[in-house]
């Protein structure tokens, strides 16, 4: 806000580097009925039962005192269902939380974050409120990166790496003997974003055993239908543990969201029977957007990245959006537009092909 003193002079107290940001927009959230959201990733499905009784027994017990600062029940839950030690967890409101967390812990002003290109795009958001550089580097066009993702930075002290596997808006992933590859090249810790990782073949946490220059970053938002509820974890090295402890809000976990984290992550029944059915799900919407001319890469993740270069998309998210589906246009600098459809209900993803058939037919006249 500009102030103006009583000299007359017009001051800016913001900070320089949040007045020239764009800040990261999300994607669109309606009124709840208003439209079927296949845009933002989150589960169509309701969460396990067993997670909101264990709501209500924490809400009947009380709310009056704080909850415990470092969710220590739950971290002493997830090393039993992950194999990880206790200490080398780190829990957070969200892993938007950790990745906040992360950002402030390693990276000082003026230094460098890597990134890779496309993925998410808040990544650079949080480097530019750190007052730190971005330095993006663009997958091959089989989504595989190159070795300058790992090389040391021409433009500055690079400190700290983000690596979504499964990416987004892609679904693709890759191999963790790529991830540790990558991870022991860089001269800096990796941080792997695993929050689609429930749904792809493997995942990461083996890497943890053999280097500690690995963060794994979790979220309860998408494999257990809590995008809510607020709840993320994640793995790292004790002394990286120890260090992000002082930099997180005292309390950034309520004692309603632990107590459902203990819950969801116990329930590998629900897990397991909620995956089987969004896999089902991608695996129609591939084959499906594939016959219907898009260009779509082998998902892992609970959405789909569809492409064509022989008519533009975004006349077909507009339609879909006139008809009450909500699916994410995004359009990268220097690389393309696509539409990033998230796998709904059996009905929900029936209805949504329909009518971007429909749409292909309309925008192809």
């Amino acid at each position: 806000m500009l102030q103006k003193h009583s000299e007359g002079k017009t001051v800016n107290y913001i900070r320089p580097e949040i007045n020239a940001m764009r800040g990261y927009v999300p994607g669109e959230q309606p009124k709840a009925g208003e439209a079927v959201k296949l845009n933002t990733n989150e589960n169509p499905y309701r969460a396990s039962e067993k997670v909101y009784a264990a709501i209500r027994k924490v809400a009947d017990e009380g709310l009056s005192r704080y909850p415990d600062p470092i969710a220590d029940s739950f971290r002493k839950a997830a090393a039993q269902r992950y194999g990880v030690p206790q200490g080398c967890i780190l829990c957070g409101n969200g892993s938007d939380d950790l990745l906040t967390i992360l950002t402030r812990t390693f990276i000082s002003s003026g230094e460098i974050l890597r990134l890779p290109c496309p993925s998410y795009i808040l990544y650079q958001s949080l480097a530019e409120i750190q007052g730190a550089k971005s330095e993006t580097v663009f997958f091959n066009n089989d989504w595989s990166l190159p070795n300058s993702f790992c090389a040391a930075s021409s433009a500055g002290t690079l400190k700290l790496a983000f690596l979504p596997n499964p990416n987004s808006p892609s679904g693709t992933v890759l191999p963790k003997e790529r991830v540790l590859q990558i991870a022991e090249q860089l001269p800096c810790p990796l941080v792997v974003d695993e929050a689609y990782a429930d749904f792809a073949e493997d995942n990461c946490i083996s890497l943890l055993e053999q280097t500690d220059k690995i963060i794994i970053c979790r979220t309860l938002s998408k494999s257990f239908s809590l995008a809510g509820l607020r709840f993320g974890f994640l793995f790292a090295a004790p002394k990286y543990v120890e260090a992000m402890l002082k930099v997180k809000d005292s309390y950034n976990c309520d004692s309603l969201s632990i107590a459902a984290a203990i819950a969801a992550i116990q329930d590998t029944d629900w897990q397991q029977d909620n995956r089987s059915k969004i896999i089902a799900a991608r695996s129609v919407l591939v084959n499906r957007m594939r016959e219907l001319g898009f260009t779509v890469p082998d998902s892992q993740a609970n959405f789909t990245w569809n492409t064509r270069n022989d008519m533009p998309v975004k006349p077909i998210y507009e339609y879909l959006k006139q008809h009450g589906y909500l699916v994410r246009y995004m359009n990268y600098a220097d690389w393309g537009d696509g539409l990033r459809i998230s796998a709904g209900t059996p009905e929900q993803t029936s209805e949504c092909l329909s009518l971007i058939e429909k749409a292909v037919l309309r925008t192809a006249r």
